[in-house]
């Protein structure tokens, strides 16, 4: 059932709970929501926008445990509704929706799991779910299904798509570069790598995990004597090392800007406490390219260049608003944003105009773990594979593939879809337990990867990447 309450300048406060509140839990939730009215009403008529009932918000989460602290029974969710004149208010579509009215089917979902699905043409199937399979990625599919001897699954498909993007893989970064009718001796990957191979200097890992790490000092670790209770606090030295990373998020930002540098911000974090068997972030930076801003006149070198039209949002938007959303979702999951730069260019020439039209976006950051959990260990047979954090929505999943093209390939709706949404509170507690782990004398953990655009699709495939295994979810 869903019970409501109001406050002055059209809030209401909707509270799911599983069974009827008391006059006492009223009481409380009165009180909790500073002095509001109780409707004993089963609906509130009237133009809202709130939460899309599909994605419980990180305010939910921390006023469902408020609750419970309080001795509260039953509530599973509550979520904050603003009224509005009518259907012409503005809103996120990405994040919110408008009601018409607020009723008891507020929060229910009658959408069920879609059974398997065998795909009948890959091609097809490719362009309808925005793939990003290449030609001979398409003809390799086609030759397994035959192998097998059955039509490949959606599921199976998808996956491969994730798994193998550019922006997962680095094709074109690990491809063979034919100049000039010349095979170049290196690809631009092994040219990034020949620094630290020749100079590998204090380097304990790099390129072969979430993050590098280098040799840090011997520091003291301040932390509680145990994690499943409250403690006294202890001090133990332990030899540390730093992590160092950096996380493109392109295509998101440029969609999305808010969302798409906010879990920007959120990925490069997760890496950093998915390094080794688990480590923790420090300070955050974040770096944007984009075509001229034109953020005031006066400036003769975008004022000689006509502005474009914009497929999503201009310039000067995605620079306001992913600033506002990386350092969003630092401050609220607790690391600050320290440093960053900015470089905007346009160029014409042979009447042909040159331009950062897909926003560069790089989050990257430091932070620290203990030299004896810098490297991953392989997994064995019978090993608990355990994933932590919120809800998995479609949302977010297949961006790794609609990154790895040019941005307006795909219908708008594929490309939205493909952004993920910024949940650093449920980021913050996954690290307080990756830290309770991290800080013990024994870590437990075996190996860790961080669960981004590709879903369970890539992380669970990484876990066992170097032995295969069959999961059972």
């Amino acid at each position: 059932m869903v019970n409501f309450f109001t406050k002055d300048g059209g809030v209401v406060f909707a509270v799911e709970s599983t069974i009827a509140p008391s006059p006492h839990d009223i009481a409380k939730l009165v009180w909790l929501f500073d002095k509001a009215e109780y409707l004993s009403s089963e609906r509130v008529p009237g133009f809202f926008v709130g939460p899309r009932k599909e994605m419980v918000t990180p305010w939910s989460t921390n006023a469902v445990e408020i609750t419970q602290n309080m001795g509260v029974d039953g509530i599973i969710r509550i979520e904050e509704f603003f009224q509005v004149e009518d259907e012409q208010a503005r809103f996120d579509p990405m994040l919110q929706r408008l009601y018409r009215e607020l009723g008891q089917q507020l929060f229910t979902i009658n959408k069920l799991p879609e059974t398997i699905k065998y795909i009948d043409s890959i091609t097809e199937y490719n362009k309808s779910e925005g793939l990003a399979l290449s030609p001979e990625e398409v003809d390799y599919l086609e030759q397994l299904s035959t192998k097998l001897g059955r039509k490949l699954t959606d599921s199976e498909v998808f996956g491969f798509s994730q798994v193998n993007s550019e922006h997962c893989r680095h094709k074109i970064f690990n491809g063979v570069f034919i100049i000039d009718g010349v095979e170049k001796p290196s690809t631009l990957f092994a040219l990034i790598k020949k620094t630290s191979k020749e100079n590998p200097n204090r380097i304990v890992s790099a390129y072969k995990d979430n993050v590098a790490f280098v040799g840090g000092p011997v520091v003291e670790q301040f932390a509680p004597a145990s994690q499943n209770k409250p403690d006294f606090f202890e001090v133990k030295n332990y030899e540390s090392v730093i992590s160092l990373k950096a996380e493109t998020h392109n295509f998101p930002t440029t969609v999305e800007p808010f969302n798409g540098a906010a879990t920007g911000t959120g990925g490069e974090i997760r890496d950093r406490m998915a390094g080794g068997k688990g480590s923790l972030p420090i300070a955050g930076t974040a770096v944007y390219m984009t075509s001229y801003p034109r953020s005031e006149v006066g400036k003769p070198w975008e004022e000689n260049i006509e502005p474009r039209k914009w497929l999503y949002q201009t310039p000067a938007e995605i620079l306001i608003k992913a600033s506002n959303g990386a350092s969003d979702f630092g401050n609220k999951f607790g690391q600050p944003l320290i440093c960053g730069s900015l470089l905007t260019f346009e160029h014409v020439e042979k009447q042909k105009h040159f331009g950062f039209d897909k926003v560069i976006m790089l989050a990257g950051g430091v932070g620290y773990g203990k030299r004896a959990d810098s490297l991953k260990d392989i997994p064995v047979k019978g090993q608990s594979l355990v994933v932590m954090g919120g809800d998995n929505y479609r949302i977010g999943m297949g961006g790794s593939a609609v990154s790895s093209v040019a941005t307006g390939q795909f219908s708008n709706a594929i490309e939205l879809n493909a952004v993920q949404r910024s949940n650093p509170e449920m980021q913050k507690r996954v690290c307080n337990a990756i830290r309770a782990m991290v800080e013990l004398d024994k870590n437990p953990i075996v190996s860790i990867h961080d669960h981004g655009a590709g879903g369970h699709l890539n992380c669970l495939s990484e876990l066992v990447e170097a032995t295969g295994g069959n999961i059972d979810i």
